[in-house]
């Protein structure tokens, strides 16, 4: 690992990346992403990569498909419209098996909306990304530190479940600046035998492709595909329980929410309230596991989100009426205060603190 560094988070993201082997980008900028590309377009050539802006979203993303088809690294970094133009190549990706990752730093909608962080990209990265069955990983850190970390840990991942991979970021993770370690280069396993970059006549060809004319084919591939998920589902839940065991109020937030619902959690602690916080790391899986055990023994939850409300139907899912769910969240680019999110914890309790 190396010297500790201040970066800005959208920065940190490129260089994790490259130290992670990415060594293929194709982008095209928008706020608050464009740091992300702009990065990639001075560093790659110095690493011996690829960096080539697409004339456009739909572009970009099909050059990752095509060169992550061929068994390399490659990535690609967007904002929420881009996500939206890039949903036809990422369904592809996944109808492919094709691993790669997708940065989403998010901005609030709908339409073009605005430019300021937002998270209500939720659905859309855990349900509905692109058309037909399919699931991506999904990744929410919540520190540049933790997104840092995070990029090698999804390449990884990606790669060893042959899919596409998202860290869902935002607006203000990505525009802060934190002290970051980055980590040192490491190796990366280049052996894929089932990707598309010759053969010698030394093995089968391969064929990267999505289109399957017999529906009874198709069906048997998805349904191959979804035993994957569900091993992926039991084996990759990944979530920080905070002062959780006594906890009569739990608060479930990600991302940048999660940094204000700690602090409200600890000022509604210090009046005598028994908050606690789970903070989903993985978002596609959601940690179910963490969130109904804790369903067991809390008396309410509180979900925090800068959206109309998304992830909260996640946990009522899990929670499954055993305990009330209440949900607090600020949209079109606004950020819930410590202030706000506690006076919801004390409402909860009864407007007791």
């Amino acid at each position: 690992m190396g010297e500790k560094v201040l970066m800005k988070g959208n920065e940190a993201i490129a260089e994790a990346a490259i130290a992670a082997g990415c060594r293929h980008f194709f982008g095209y900028p928008i706020t608050p992403q464009t740091e992300v590309a702009a990065y990639m377009s001075k560093r790659m050539p110095k690493v011996g990569g690829v960096y080539l802006q697409g004339e456009s979203e739909v572009a970009s993303i099909n050059m990752v498909l095509g060169a992550g088809a061929a068994g390399v690294r490659a990535m690609t970094s967007t904002s929420s419209p881009g996500i939206s133009l890039m949903s036809e190549g990422i369904s592809y990706m996944a109808g492919s098996d094709v691993p790669a990752l997708i940065v989403n730093v998010q901005r609030g909608g709908p339409g073009l909306g605005g430019i300021q962080p937002s998270q209500a990209d939720y659905f859309q990265a855990t349900r509905s990304t692109g058309h037909g069955d399919f699931h991506l990983l999904v990744f929410a850190p919540s520190t540049v530190q933790e997104t840092v970390d995070m990029i090698s840990d999804a390449f990884d991942l990606a790669d060893k479940y042959r899919m596409p991979a998202m860290i869902l970021s935002d607006g203000m993770l990505g525009q802060m600046m934190e002290p970051v370690v980055l980590p040192d280069p490491k190796p990366v396993e280049q052996d894929k035998p089932w990707a598309a970059k010759g053969h010698n006549n030394e093995r089968p060809h391969n064929v990267i492709n999505s289109l399957y004319i017999q529906p009874q084919e198709l069906e048997d591939l998805v349904r191959k595909r979804f035993e994957k998920y569900r091993t992926i589902m039991q084996n990759e839940q990944r979530a920080e329980e905070y002062l959780t065991e006594d906890a009569d109020i739990i608060v479930v937030a990600y991302g940048a929410s999660s940094r204000v619902s700690r602090s409200a959690v600890d000022k509604a602690r210090a009046e005598g309230i028994k908050a606690g916080m789970i903070r989903p790391i993985s978002l596609w899986p959601f940690p179910v596991k963490a969130v109904s055990k804790a369903a067991d023994t809390a008396k309410a939850f509180l979900t925090v989100e800068m959206s109309m409300g998304q992830m909260v139907d996640d946990v009522r899912l899990v929670v499954a009426g055993r305990k009330p769910v209440e949900f607090y969240g600020r949209t079109g680019g606004m950020i819930p205060t410590p202030k706000e999110v506690y006076e919801q914890i004390v409402r909860i309790n009864g407007g007791v603190c």
